[in-house]
């Protein structure tokens, strides 16, 4: 591929990545570990969250206006990394962005079609993300025959955002919503919410090592890792000048508590009002 002037200014620029709250924080960590030359800017609308109960049509002008914000800070792609802004309008944002434009669904549908070995398959996610269909849409679209069972886990969020994975009610939700897809005989269990990767040891835990996990945000840095270099445009420098930026819709010292314990690392955070 020849290397033209514009290629070199966009290698430069940084990986947008948008989400409800710190959910998408599970892909900031895997982009630091996986393209550690890559910078990031980040916005979690934390003042409107969650977005599993939104109306998509809502969800959909949240993320407009995120994306907006995004294209004034320098970046050559976006990373939704909320599910339920996926499945409420991947398609429309990638018209209205001139930046490629990834979600989370496709990545992690692949992921567990290649684990699964019985062809049975679970996928919690919010309400508006179990409600699209778009999953077991897009699991059938690869393999007719998979059975799938699907299952709104809302309570996971709010778990958390407001730091209470390590409690006993957090385990008792956790056995109300995934016995029943135990039961079920899955052998695997999409994350169906960049959030729930956060409580990831207690959910394999409740279903059993007998069960992959499959991270979307794991899944999403493979397809962001081969966009930028098919495409010329991953970062050529190797050094550590990678710039980390957060922005928040809401008061951003709780996002700052989180981000601290989930990338190892002091973050600042900055709110912007939409």
């Amino acid at each position: 591929m020849v290397t033209s002037k514009e290629h070199i200014i966009n290698a430069h620029k940084a990986i947008g990545v948008i989400d409800s709250g710190v959910g998408g924080l599970t892909v900031v960590k895997e982009l630091s570990r996986r393209l550690p030359h890559e910078s990031v800017v980040y916005f979690g609308d934390t003042a409107r969250m969650p977005y599993g109960p939104r109306p998509m049509e809502e969800v959909r002008r949240f993320v407009f206006e995120m994306i907006e914000f995004l294209q004034h800070q320098e970046i050559k792609l976006v990373v939704v990394a909320c599910n339920s802004a996926t499945a409420a309008g991947l398609s429309y944002y990638q018209q209205v962005c001139e930046e490629p434009v990834l979600g989370v669904i496709e990545p992690g549908v692949r992921a567990a079609i290649a684990h699964s070995r019985k062809q049975r398959i679970g996928v919690i996610g919010t309400t508006g993300t179990i409600g699209s269909s778009e999953y077991v849409k897009a699991l059938h679209r690869h393999n007719r025959s998979l059975y799938v069972i699907s299952k709104a886990c809302p309570l996971f969020v709010l778990l958390v955002e407001n730091n209470l994975v390590e409690t006993p009610e957090a385990r008792k939700v956790a056995h109300e919503y995934l016995d029943p897809m135990s039961s079920e005989n899955i052998d695997t269990l999409i994350l169906g919410c960049t959030h729930y990767p956060l409580m990831a040891d207690l959910l394999q835990e409740v279903v059993g090592t007998s069960v992959k996990l499959i991270n979307s945000a794991e899944e999403i840095v493979t397809e962001v890792e081969t966009i930028l270099d098919n495409s010329g445009q991953a970062n050529p420098l190797n050094n550590n000048n990678t710039r980390y930026r957060f922005f928040v819709s809401g008061n951003p010292r709780s996002f700052e508590e989180v981000g601290v314990k989930m990338l190892q690392r002091e973050i600042k955070a900055y709110q912007v009002l939409l």
